[in-house]
């Protein structure tokens, strides 16, 4: 019994030290962490100059191996210090994590993938947490609310326009021809889409009067569909706006962000401890 409760105190303080950033240890801890990742991601993207490289490539390779042995080290007591582990290593920053150490374990098998890395400055996410930046953890969240609020309406959205796609490179197909570079509806597909979106590459263009009328048509209609999928953000924006956050994590799968009066985790159910 002695010794669960000193497991059970040492795996609370652990969780602390790495989840919670209102400690002087925790603030500690996290900061350190960033400023891994950061020398990380700085070697990284250093190696990829052929120069730098030459000179300087196997002491950039031991720091390499160096920092993803103590990330390892850390997402293995990130994962022993929750009640649920599984909850974590699914989670968004649960994904990143394991992601941050894996490219340097598959160059063993794919030379090449250790590039990969750069995956690791999403982990600096974490400063607007760790720094108590609330306001900017509030934002971050009013985004993710909305988006997923939006979701349905946005797949609808995006449905409605792949068919308008569809519809128009057939068109533009069947009167433009492959004469004039249209070679098949995929392709015409394609122009639609790029003239849609007013990206407007230019590589093909319809020669016909009646296929630049269509194209006309398609370039006004595409300004008025650009602007569907921000209105649908922004009204679930302005509700989100209402809903307070903190800077809480649940203490049994690890989810930030809950919300500032909750008592249970919305995600996966387990009591909140007391602020």
């Amino acid at each position: 019994m002695p010794e669960q409760n000193h497991r059970s105190r040492w795996r609370q303080r652990l969780y602390q030290i790495i989840y919670e950033a209102e400690t002087p240890a925790g603030k500690a801890f996290d900061i350190g962490l960033i400023l891994t990742i950061i020398a990380s991601t700085v070697i990284v993207l250093l190696e990829s100059v052929a120069g730098i490289r030459a000179q300087y490539g196997a002491i950039m390779r031991v720091a390499e191996w160096a920092i993803t042995i103590a990330f390892t080290i850390e997402y293995a007591l990130r994962l022993s210090c929750v009640k649920r582990p599984s909850k974590y290593a699914t989670s968004f920053f649960g994904i990143v994590d394991l992601l941050a150490i894996l490219p340097t374990y598959l160059e063993l098998l794919f030379p090449g993938t250790h590039y990969l890395m750069v995956i690791r400055v999403l982990r600096i996410l974490r400063v607007f947490r760790i720094l108590k930046l609330v306001k900017f953890v509030t934002e971050g969240r009013i985004v993710i609310t909305a988006l997923r609020a939006s979701r349905r309406k946005i797949a609808i959205f995006l449905f409605t326009v792949l068919t308008i796609v569809v519809v128009i490179g057939s068109l533009m197909y069947l009167v433009e021809g492959e004469e004039h570079g249209f070679s098949s509806i995929p392709k015409a597909i394609y122009w639609a889409i790029v003239t849609l979106t007013t990206v407007g590459y230019g590589d093909i263009a319809p020669q016909t009067p009646l296929g630049q009328i269509l194209a006309a048509i398609v370039m006004i209609l595409g300004y008025s569909i650009i602007a569907v999928p921000t209105g649908i953000v922004s009204v679930e924006m302005a509700d989100a706006i209402r809903r307070p956050t903190t800077t809480r994590a649940c203490p049994t799968c690890s989810r930030e962000l809950v919300d500032h009066e909750a008592v249970f985790c919305k995600w996966c159910g387990a009591r909140l401890a007391e602020e």
